[in-house]
């Protein structure tokens, strides 16, 4: 356990005799009061409370709870938090840092769902909904791919995280935060430089065509009037809705012009495709085995795939268990075979 509630008792205890004769104030803490601190969850599981829930528990009150910022399969809703998916990205030059990719330890999401979570009415959860959540979050992150499985107190500590060896202590008496001393807070250095440029996000000015990063005024040309287009090949009703649908797949893949690879590949173009196509992308072992045995994204496929990707394909790193609703199945395909 943590010793912060120890150390809270004992200062209270402390307090009570020192200044009960002239100022009247300290009292020893109460056992309720101590409790209501003590809630902390230690990696080796100290501090876990009695209870179990499953997967497919933690699934309803997921969406009921976490998924309107969370989204329905921990892809993330506009800025809030990406829960799942990232795996392989941290040395990238855009790590997706979520619970399956970065967090060390099952027990940090166990304590932080506990302590904080749902936002706005944190500690409303029983001990059995924080486990059944915890559970989903971990079958999201594939740590656990039963369905049916159910976590509980007794089997937490066999929950390995696959980043538990990320992160060390670092006890170094030379490194930079223990050698540097106080922090220079003026004339620290005479020039400063440029030394790095955050490409990713390309938002450090180019020496060449603005020096100073003074703001410069661009006139837009006066474009000719288009042609006008040609009838659409698909149904814009239901691209519309795919593309609604499409939210859910953002944080992972990314389609349209300037379309890049992120933890899942691009899928411009991928209905009718052969699979396993995208250059550049490193395709799963599962993904790639089909490929080779002639695995073509046909409608019919891509429909099988997006309503239990991991009974359609054994071993893959889909971070979401599927879409139940067929409309929505047939809108994304069709948003799909729209990005040519």
């Amino acid at each position: 356990m943590s010793r912060f509630p120890e150390f809270l008792a004992v200062a209270l205890l402390a307090a009570g005799p020192a200044f009960a004769g002239d100022f009247g104030l300290g009292r020893p803490a109460t056992e309720a009061e101590v409790a209501a601190w003590d809630i902390d969850v230690r990696p080796d599981g100290e501090g876990l409370p009695e209870g179990s829930g499953s997967v497919a528990e933690g699934e309803e009150i997921f969406v009921e709870q976490c998924a309107v910022c969370h989204g329905d399969f921990g892809e993330g809703v506009d800025r809030w938090p990406v829960l799942a998916g990232g795996d392989g990205t941290l040395a990238s030059d855009n790590p997706v840092k979520t619970v399956g990719s970065y967090w060390p330890y099952a027990s940090t999401v166990y304590d932080y769902v506990h302590r904080a979570m749902p936002f706005g009415n944190a500690q409303s959860l029983s001990p059995d909904e924080v486990y059944a959540l915890t559970a989903y979050i971990l079958y999201l992150n594939y740590v656990v791919e039963d369905e049916e499985f159910v976590l509980s107190n007794e089997n937490f500590g066999d929950i390995e995280m696959p980043n538990v060896g990320g992160f060390i202590f670092d006890e170094r008496p030379d490194t930079p935060y223990l050698a540097q001393g106080a922090p220079c807070m003026s004339d620290c250095k005479d020039e400063v430089k440029i030394t790095a440029r955050a490409m990713v996000l390309d938002v450090t000015p180019d020496d060449e065509t603005n020096p100073g990063g003074e703001l410069v005024v661009v006139e837009t040309p006066v474009e000719p009037e288009p042609e006008p287009e040609a009838a659409p090949a698909h149904d814009p009703e239901l691209v519309a809705e795919g593309e609604t649908v499409f939210r859910k797949c953002s944080a992972c893949h990314m389609v349209g012009e300037g379309a890049k690879h992120r933890v899942g590949p691009t899928l411009n173009g991928v209905v009718g495709s052969p699979a396993g196509q995208a250059d550049g992308f490193k395709y799963s072992g599962a993904l790639t085995s089909m490929a080779e045995g002639g695995l073509v994204w046909d409608e019919e496929a891509l429909a099988a795939f997006l309503r239990k990707p991991r009974e359609f394909m054994k071993g893959t790193k889909m971070a979401f268990a599927g879409l139940k609703d067929e409309a929505d199945i047939a809108a994304v395909i069709a948003y799909l075979a729209a990005q040519e």
